[in-house]
This record gives C-alpha cells, sequence and structure tokens, in this order.
C-alpha cells in the first residue's frame, strides 16, 4: 500500500473530539450594502414529478431570495450571494485526497461498482466576496467527500465501519468551476453515523497542491423532515433512526443553518443548487 494512503486507526469517538478541539473559528457573516450583482439559472436535472415541492424555505439559500421550480426539467434558479461568507466549518478526520476529476462520485473506481442510495443532484457556484463586488470565481477546484447510506467512508480505517483504506475510493471527487464559477455532482443523499448529524464535506481551493494555494473547508446539510423523509427508504432503513439531529450537532449550531441545501424533488431522487461565498483569490 502506498505510504501517501497509509492511515491510523481511528475511533469515531476520538475523532469527533479531534474535530472540535481544532475546528477552525466560524467566518463571520458579512452583509454587503446594494444588490446582488448577478443571477444564474443553473439546469440540475433532466426530470421531476410536476407539483414536486422543495423541502428548505427560501432563508436556507445563501442568497436569501432562491427560487425553486419543478416540472418537465428540474431547475433551481438563484441570484448569487448578497456578498456573503460561508461559514467555514472543520475538514473533520475522513478527507483523502484522491485527486478524482470526476461529475458523478457514486461509481467506486477501484472496482466500478456503484453505491446505493436516493440519488442526488447538487450544483456548486462560487463567487469570490471582494468589498461590495461578488463575481464569480473560475478554475477553482471543489472537492466532496460524504460517508454512504450505511455511514460508511471509503479509503478509511475506522474501527467502527472497518478498514477500506487503499481499497475502495467511492463517494469522492473534485470537479472545477466554470466561467461561471459552476460546478456539478451527481452523488447519493448521504447516510448517517453515531456523533454527526447528516452532512457533506466540501472543499475549495485555488490548487491541488496546498503549498502554493488557498482553500476553505465546509459542510453542508439538510433539512431535518427530508432526512427522515429519505431515510425511511431502503437501503438506508437498515440503519435504524439516526441518533442526531441537526440542532443536537454541535458543529451545525456553529452556522449549519447557513449551510442546508434547499432541494426539489428530481424524478427518483432529489437536486439543488447552492452558492459559496469565499475570500480566496
Amino acid at each position: 500500500m502506498n505510504d501517501d494512503h497509509a492511515k491510523p486507526r481511528i475511533s469515531r469517538r476520538a475523532a469527533l473530539r479531534t474535530w472540535i478541539a481544532r475546528a477552525a473559528p466560524l467566518v463571520l457573516l458579512t452583509a454587503c450594502v446594494g444588490p446582488t450583482s448577478a443571477a444564474s439559472a443553473v439546469t440540475v436535472g433532466a426530470s421531476s414529478p410536476a407539483g414536486a415541492t422543495g423541502t428548505a424555505s427560501a432563508r436556507s439559500s445563501p442568497a436569501g431570495g432562491g427560487r425553486a421550480t419543478t416540472g418537465q426539467s428540474s431547475t433551481v434558479q438563484q441570484s448569487l450571494p448578497a456578498c456573503i461568507i460561508t461559514p467555514q466549518q472543520t475538514e473533520g478526520p475522513y478527507f483523502v485526497d484522491e485527486r478524482l476529476d470526476r461529475s458523478d462520485i457514486r461509481t467506486d473506481p477501484m472496482d466500478g461498482s456503484v453505491r446505493e442510495g436516493v440519488p442526488l443532484k447538487l450544483a456548486i457556484q462560487v463567487t469570490q466576496v471582494a468589498g461590495s463586488a461578488c463575481t464569480p470565481l473560475a478554475g477553482t477546484y471543489v472537492d466532496l467527500w460524504q460517508c454512504d447510506a450505511q455511514g460508511v467512508y471509503s479509503d478509511v480505517d475506522d474501527r467502527t465501519t472497518g478498514s477500506r483504506a487503499g481499497t475502495s475510493k467511492f463517494l469522492r471527487g473534485y470537479q472545477v468551476t466554470d466561467e461561471n464559477g459552476l460546478v456539478q455532482f451527481t452523488t447519493i443523499f448521504p447516510g448517517w453515523y453515531r456523533g454527526r448529524a447528516v452532512h457533506i464535506h466540501f472543499k475549495v481551493r485555488t490548487a491541488l497542491d496546498a503549498r502554493s494555494g488557498r482553500e476553505m473547508v465546509s459542510q453542508f446539510y439538510f433539512d431535518d423532515a427530508l432526512i427522515d423523509q429519505v431515510h425511511a427508504l431502503p437501503p438506508y432503513a437498515a440503519m435504524g433512526q439516526r441518533t442526531m439531529r441537526n440542532s443536537q450537532d454541535g458543529l451545525f449550531r456553529n452556522g449549519g443553518d447557513k449551510l442546508i441545501v434547499p432541494v426539489v424533488q428530481d424524478g427518483e431522487g432529489y437536486a439543488g443548487t447552492f452558492n459559496l461565498g469565499v475570500q480566496l483569490a
């Protein structure tokens, strides 16, 4: 096994203590005076049932005025952030720099298997906040990593779920933002594991080489009612009822309400868009 991927065996409880102890201070949320600078319409799905509605209110959208529509095509339209910096949260112990340039992260490139779960399409728009201006940030790397429907992360050695270090790379990947600051991912709705609310990790960085780039790290969350609905379905239901809701999670209480992804139903799954305001350039 490559030494670059060797990982110590850690317990989830010890990992959580480390997260909290090392958590970066919450980035102060600031609002700039003036209107939003532009608007974007991002198609994130091919079809969805007529009459489907989103599960999160506009308050959960960083733009504060997101509009979700459903019908023959599933489109989420939002203004660029009103010069609001997205809160940062801790990276946690499960980031592995796989450098997998791909939009669909459900597949495990080690064996070609596809992780089961409710499909989730995410459109993420990254904007640079500078004074009173917000502009799309092109050429920026956006990484996603998450657990599967059973609460398992790939390519890590965990005492609770077993060792997968060096043998799997599912539900991990990155994309590079286009001229509109946009990336799109296809994944599955995340499961749960003891000690955390349901979440997806993300990282925005200006370069893959950490020594020459700048980055911000945080986590996406979901509406509790939506989580209950999804986790009642297979394969999630086999895990039983989750042990922690959003309000019980110490990390969520530090800005998590600003990190809830507004989604709409999209065929057999869900789709959503999220606007990230960063200061990286």
